[in-house]
């Protein structure tokens, strides 16, 4: 049982109603079309990491705005075949880190790509920042209308990402999983929607879901800076979780199909469980979830994460 949060039983049946803006599909449709003008002008540079096992590049594309996006892409040494491919997340307040942390998946046989997050990581700037004040860190950049809003770009930017692995000549295009932990989970969940052609989705202890519940439960940013902004700056509130309405999980969740794995953590005070049980429960395709009974926003850590290789390679078989 949660120290705070529902109990288990009622997790499995918590499926709240969907607050969804009526133009909602056509939000997205429109903003992704109008980032596909843009060519996607996927580049893949060698990285010498001094590795002898695997292969490393520098990928980028163009992503919202036609900006261009970083991420690391690690492939087994001297793979000629079309490889499954894992395009990851990251979590909130981080980039994609250092290439030689991103082995694992590159071990296993997969090509594995890690997207920067734009603004959050060292690589890729967020170019559009609208002026805003008030804001405490990227959950509430721009969220004075879904136009501005800082997930309008993230979302995009993993989209197109899932674009450019289908570009490259060593990635098979029907075998590409997406997803990530915590921040990484939740844009995983959006691009399962906004991509139905992918083939897998792992989201771990996603953020980004259930924002009505999440902002007045949780105890931790980043759920907790949107609801410090909303009690600073009231006038601002209803503004505030009107935008928010595009870009939450559970809408997503109902329009994707892909099979999913899902995790939550019952003692998570940053994601509560029950914002990701309602993602779940909400889901449209075929799902399972892991649960951990006595762990915080951690998680499964790396044992899940070799368990999540042996369940993938069924998935995609």
């Amino acid at each position: 049982m949660s120290a705070f949060d529902l109990p288990i039983e009622q997790l499995w049946t918590y499926r709240p109603p969907r607050d969804e803006p009526a133009d909602f599909d056509l939000f997205w449709k429109q903003t992704l079309a109008d980032a596909r003008r843009p060519d996607l002008a996927v580049a893949c540079d060698p990285v010498d990491a001094g590795l002898s096992t695997v292969d490393t590049f520098d990928l980028t594309f163009a992503g919202y705005g036609g900006q261009r996006v970083h991420a690391w892409l690690v492939r087994p040494h001297g793979a000629a075949e079309r490889l499954p491919c894992f395009v990851q997340y990251v979590g909130y307040g981080g980039g994609r880190g250092c290439v030689t942390e991103h082995l694992l998946w590159a071990s296993a046989g997969y090509a594995h790509i890690v997207m920067d997050a734009r603004g959050q990581g060292n690589d890729t700037p967020d170019l559009v920042v609208p002026a805003d004040g008030g804001e405490s860190g990227h959950v509430t950049r721009g969220s004075r209308d879904p136009a501005t809003y800082y997930y309008r770009r993230l979302f995009t930017d993993a989209v197109r990402c899932v674009e450019a692995a289908r570009a490259l000549p060593w990635v098979d295009p029907a075998r590409i999983v997406v997803g990530g932990v915590s921040q990484g989970g939740g844009i995983g969940l959006a691009v399962a929607a906004l991509d139905p052609a992918v083939a897998a989705l792992l989201c771990d202890v996603p953020f980004l879901c259930h924002w009505p519940r999440a902002v007045r439960m949780a105890l931790r940013p980043p759920y907790a800076d949107v609801a410090e902004l909303c009690a600073r700056l009231r006038h601002r509130a209803d503004g505030v979780l009107a935008t928010l309405r595009y870009f939450d999980g559970l809408h997503f969740a109902a329009r994707a199909t892909a099979p999913a794995v899902f995790s939550a953590a019952l003692l998570d005070q940053t994601c509560p469980p029950s914002t990701v049980f309602a993602a779940y429960n909400h889901y449209a395709g075929p799902k399972e979830m892991v649960v951990f009974p006595f762990n915080d926003h951690e998680g499964g850590g790396a044992p899940h994460a070799q368990w999540q290789l042996g369940r993938t390679r069924e998935l995609l078989a």
